[in-house]
This record gives C-alpha cells, structure tokens and sequence, in this order.
C-alpha cells in the first residue's frame, strides 16, 4: 500500500481545501484518472492518479484542510493487487461449507434490491460517492432508505432525487414559530479563492484612497463594427464580444497617460511604469472572484485579444486558471453590465492604479448636432483611480483617449501593427 502526498501545487502554496472526492474508498483507478478537486488560494486544482490500482484510505475529508506533503490518500498499485490476491487464493482452504454460504450470499443480494433497500459492502457501508452522501445529508434523508440502481447496490445522485421526488406519505406538519424561531443559519467557512479575495478587498479598500469618476460612451458605431467583425472571427472558430475593443483602446490610451498604467511600490515612495500593458478582466467564477489579464495588449491583434479573451473566460468560470494568468496585471475591466447593471463603483486590484466598472448598453434618446432626436447605444462606465499619485485631470483625460477610440473604432486602425 502507497500513501499519495499532497505535491506543490503553487507558489507559497502549504494548504488547500478539499473540495469533492470523484472515488471512495475501494474504488478501482486508473492512470490519470480524475482522484480529487483541491481549492488552493488562487483557483480549482484536479488531482489525478499517479498509476492504476484500488483505493484504500482517505485520509482528509471532504470539506477539511489538506496539507502540502502529507498524505492525501492511500492506495494500492494494481501489481500489488494481483500479487495480494493470488497469495490469498493460494492460502484460502476450500470447503463444500464455504461454497455452500457463498452461494447463500449471492442469492440474498439481489432481494435487498428488490425489497428497496440498500445492499452494504463486506464492510457495512453502503456504497455511494462523497458528492451522493452530502447530498442525501443536505436534505435530511438516511442513506439506507434509497434503494440503489448502481453496481452493487451503489446509490446514485438519479437514485436521491428519484427519492425526493417520491409523494410524502407522512402528514405535513407547520412547524411552530418557537421552532422557526430556534433555527440557525448555515455556517460555511470562508476558504480558497473567496478567502482571499476578502483579504484583498479590506486591504485594498483600507490602504487606497479611492476616487471614482464617471462617463457615459457611445458605442452605436462600435456595436455595428462587431457585427460586420463577427461572422469573419466566427468563421475562424472564435467568439468576438466587446471586451478585445475595450482592452485595445484601454492600451492605445495608455500611451497618451503612462502613468495609468504604472505602480506604486510598497513604500509608497516610487513609480513604477511598465512598458507592457496586462489588461485584467474580473470573472465571476464558481470558485469566487478571479481576475485573469491578458499580457502584452500593445502589440496584439484583435482577434489575438479574442483568443485570449475566450481561453481566460473559460478557465476562470471552471476554476482552473494558470497562476502565470493571474500575475502581473497593469489595468483591470469589470464588465458588471453583463450581468445588468448599469453603474459600480469598483475597488482597485491593487498594486494596480485604475479599474473601470462597465455598465450594460442601453438604446437611449440624444441629440445630435442638429438638435435631433436619435436613437443611439449609450455605456455607462465608472473608473476607480487610486488618487495617491493620480488626480481627476488625469484619469479624465484617459478616460476622453479611451471614449475617443471606442466612439471611433475605425481610429484604432491607424496604431494596428
């Protein structure tokens, strides 16, 4: 029997968060076959098996903190099977009584099945994942009253809801203001990803002060250039949305104020310009708040920009960013309009300098320079500028460099390299 050490699986990295078993224990694995999720501070990380063989021991539980190089479980190599058991079989003396209760217990198994209970292993326990058992816990149900349809009897998540979905032969009772009263919340602990997003956000928050300054962004003409774009970006297996124009007029701007994109050390007591512009775009991910950036937004095409934009988006939404795209962002977008809101008031990603929230578009009345009435796309977006080093002048100017080039698209032409 082999015990698996929780390997190094980030920088700085001593502790992560189990977060779903995909075995149990006596389950059979093979090669790279999925084990375990772990929540480290930084995203979802998917343990696989380092050979094929059986599981023996768990030795964290789902839900509790795992240790970096300390066993994570125990399992024995499928060599080490074979060997274990042809040493039994050779040690086992047979017997006509023997094979007379084997044949009883065969017989017994399938009628636990049929009389809707579950069949328990040698052991007792009743087969069923982690994911299964939290779930019959979560509603409050024994787990030997679902009858299984697995192998073995093994209960299934279909087979729970099936359950649940069973009419209630008990009556309905109302429960009492006394035991409304007495009910507790549920407590979950604040781990992984949410946990440090909590103690960014103080820090952030508390050691910045912030300024915010807001605009309002015509992008009719953007959203028909999109469209002209999108069928060509298709074409080429790729999704194009607002955000590549965004970030390449963001990195087109910068050039008229370096100072957006550069950083205040931590003692407060120089700047830092960086040539290169990482625009980061926060994603609302299962695992919390994750703010992946694209490198090098200067010298990228737009369609590089989509590529980019779409691998990032996917990573963030399962968890599984690289922590290279984590690190090393100038300039971040929040793109709270996506999800419909109209106005933010955002917090820095501190050390950066500047984040600006993107509102939804919405088709609004405004006068043209004839004094009439169109239809046109308006943006409602608000920066968050970190006003140690950086005044209103400034980010108002940035932010007009930025307008000009989205309410122009046809301007960021003439910068394409």
């Amino acid at each position: 029997m082999s015990d698996f050490m929780l390997p190094d699986i980030g920088e700085g990295i001593v502790e992560c968060e189990v977060v779903e078993w995909r075995v149990a224990e006596g389950d059979r694995i093979e090669e790279d076959q999925p084990i375990v999720e772990v929540m480290t501070d930084k995203a979802l990380v998917e343990i696989t098996a380092p050979e094929t063989g059986v599981i023996t021991k768990l030795y964290v539980a789902q839900g509790k903190i795992a240790k970096v190089h300390a066993p994570l479980y125990a399992y024995q190599a499928e060599n080490d099977t074979q060997e274990a058991g042809a040493t039994e079989q050779a040690n086992e003396p047979q017997s006509p009584a023997a094979d007379a209760d084997s044949g009883s217990a065969k017989a017994v198994e399938p009628a636990a099945v049929a009389t809707g209970t579950n069949a328990s292993t040698s052991s007792g326990k009743i087969p069923a994942s982690p994911a299964v058992r939290r779930l019959v816990r979560e509603h409050q149900l024994e787990l030997a009253a679902i009858a299984g349809s697995g192998k073995d009897g093994r209960v299934l998540k279909e087979d729970v809801l099936a359950h649940l979905n069973q009419p209630s032969t008990a009556p309905s009772q109302a429960p009492s203001k006394a035991t409304q009263g007495a009910q507790l919340p549920r407590v979950e602990p604040l781990r992984g990803v949410r946990a440090v997003m909590a103690k960014r956000m103080v820090e952030a928050a508390s050691s910045i002060p912030h300024f915010h300054y807001g605009e309002e962004i015509d992008v009719t003409d953007l959203l028909a250039l999109r469209e002209r774009l999108k069928p060509r970006v298709e074409a080429l297996g790729e999704r194009l949305t607002l955000m590549p124009f965004f970030m390449k007029a963001m990195a087109l701007a910068v050039t008229e104020a370096p100072i957006i994109n550069a950083q205040l050390n931590a003692e407060a007591n120089e700047l830092h310009y960086y040539e290169q512009c990482n625009i980061g775009m926060a994603v609302d991910s299962k695992a919390g708040l994750l703010v992946p950036n694209v490198k090098g937004v200067e010298r990228l095409t737009l369609l590089d920009i989509a590529r980019e934009v779409g691998r990032l988006t996917i990573a963030a939404r399962e968890g599984r960013v690289d922590q290279a795209d984590l690190k090393g962002g100038t300039i971040s977008i929040s793109n709270i309009g996506a999800l419909g809101g109209t106005y933010a008031a955002p917090i820095i990603n501190a050390p950066e300098a500047a984040i600006v929230a993107i509102g939804k578009t919405q088709w609004l009345p405004r006068f043209d320079e004839q004094g009439d009435v169109q239809r046109r796309a308006i943006m409602t977006i608000t920066w968050a500028g970190d006003h140690r080093f950086i005044d209103g002048g400034t980010i108002a100017r940035f932010c007009n460099a930025w307008k000009g080039y989205l309410e122009a698209p046809e301007t960021m032409l003439l910068y394409l390299g």
